[in-house]
């Protein structure tokens, strides 16, 4: 079995939407010889994506739920650096029921922001510790952790989403 990006069928999609107009695509886009096709990717390997790819939403909501604490807060008047080493004395402050400068009801809507930010952190650590087990346990991934500047998150996206490095002309399409 090979796979065809979408992409590289459309070209050759002569008509509408039906089926058959796309099956006719797929076999005209099969018979070409400069046709790439995409890796089958290992059950494995597809796990290991969805791990990380539910990592990167995680750390995207809580991106989120951090500038909208501090934009609230901000109205306020508390200000904070950007970052989440600052969203702890922002959090304090939340939770400070001797702090005035929060009326009553948007103290509790804010703690209710600052739970949602404190349980995010605990499940992406979560999912860090099983990456950073998976790294462990992978021989490919303990060695490319070795180079300077990749970790065990870099390590583990290289293992789960490019099957066969061997596929690649060159590093540079390889990074490309």
């Amino acid at each position: 079995m090979r796979l065809i990006p979408p992409v590289y069928v459309k070209p050759f999609v002569k008509r509408g939407k039906p089926d058959a107009a796309d099956a006719e695509a797929i076999s005209e886009a099969v018979t070409r010889k400069n046709m790439r096709f995409v890796p089958v990717k290992s059950a494995d390997q597809q796990a290991a994506a969805v791990v990380l790819k539910t990592r990167a939403l995680l750390v995207n909501q809580r991106t989120q739920v951090i500038n909208a604490l501090r934009a609230h807060l901000s109205e306020f008047g508390i200000i904070a650096a950007a970052g989440t080493t600052n969203v702890a004395g922002l959090i304090s402050i939340v939770r400070d029921e001797t702090n005035l400068r929060l009326p009553k009801a948007a103290r509790h809507a804010l703690m209710e922001v600052a739970s949602q930010i404190e349980a995010l952190k605990v499940q992406i650590e979560k999912l860090e510790k099983v990456i950073v087990a998976t790294v462990k346990r992978d021989d490919d991934a303990r060695r490319l952790v070795t180079i300077p500047g990749v970790g065990a998150i870099t390590a583990a996206s290289v293992r789960a989403l490019a099957s066969d490095p061997g596929g690649f002309k060159s590093g540079r399409h390889f990074a490309a």
